[in-house]
């Protein structure tokens, strides 16, 4: 079947550019891995305009049931590839293939791993990279959280409502990169212990974490440990079109073009200063924007 628009990532800003789109009336199909992307994961969210503080998921829920409710078809699927045939594009996912005239990526970004020997065999039984998912598993526990942005220390505060004691460990010798009011919940606390200029080295257990080694000496007894040391963006398919890079994120104008013709980007995927919601659903808007007024000058 042919679209006039293939939005590939279902989060904040795959979605509202399929609200966008399904106002321009363009024929649109959402494709997905993760309907809401890792703003679902979010458990708190309070700088999103028209709620003091709302959960992720249940924003992104919101986002989902007015697309849905707009008529556009949302597909919870991984895309294999994006081929590009003429002014078309070829869009494999493992079961379908889809035609489209344009296309919007907004694939997101993938939690970075330790890369420590056992990360893979512990996961699910210690090691947890959603705080929102797991933490209600880890009451009355020890547990720790490797990292020093807001998702880090966001996610120490969930697990206080848990677990028996939180131990927040940092590579630096303060935060840095969080916001100055989540710092301040951290620090008064009584659970949650900072513990800067430390890195996570290995992990000991048998079937299950029970012990984390940091590169200062320290070993920690703990029952789960929580990672949240950035991201990764979500660039193959980008990759594999030949679309520009700017420092492994897409490159974008103004109007969320990339250079190859037809293909657009919004998100965290893309190369913009700053890594909100409210951004990638502005940008979402723009590129739906820009692929309306490109298929609407276009000979049909």
């Amino acid at each position: 079947m042919e679209y006039d628009l293939v939005i590939i990532g279902a989060g904040p800003a795959g979605l509202t550019a399929a609200i966008y789109a399904a106002r321009y009336k363009l024929n649109t199909l959402v494709i997905g891995e993760q309907i809401g992307g890792m703003a679902a994961e979010a458990d708190e969210i309070c700088n999103f305009p028209s709620h003091k503080k709302i959960i992720g998921i249940e924003l992104t829920k919101k986002m989902r049931e007015q697309v849905e409710n707009l008529g556009v078809e949302i597909i919870n699927s991984y895309v294999d590839s994006i081929k590009k045939i003429d002014s078309q594009f070829l869009v494999k996912t493992n079961s379908t293939e889809y035609e489209a005239k344009k296309i919007i990526l907004a694939t997101g970004t993938e939690k970075r791993k330790l890369g420590l020997k056992n990360e893979d065999k512990f996961l699910g039984k210690g090691i947890s990279y959603c705080a929102t998912c797991d933490a209600a598993f880890f009451k009355n526990k020890v547990v720790g959280v490797v990292g020093g942005s807001n998702s880090a220390l966001t996610a120490a505060l969930l697990l206080s409502k848990f677990a028996n004691e939180i131990y927040i460990i940092y590579r630096k010798n303060k935060f840095f990169r969080a916001e100055p009011k989540w710092i301040e919940e951290v620090e008064k606390n009584e659970k949650i212990k900072s513990i800067f200029n430390a890195n996570v080295i290995e992990l000991v257990g048998e079937n299950k974490l029970e012990c984390v080694k940091l590169d200062n000496g320290e070993k920690l007894n703990v029952d789960g440990l929580f990672v949240e040391i950035g991201s990764i963006p979500s660039v193959k398919l980008a990759e594999e079109l030949g679309i520009e890079l700017e420092e492994n994120h897409i490159k974008v104008d103004k109007k969320q073009r990339t250079n190859i013709e037809g293909v657009f980007a919004a998100g965290d995927v893309t190369n913009g200063p700053l890594k909100q919601i409210i951004v990638a659903c502005a940008q979402g808007a723009i590129a739906a924007n820009s692929a309306y007024e490109e298929l609407r000058t276009e000979p049909q």
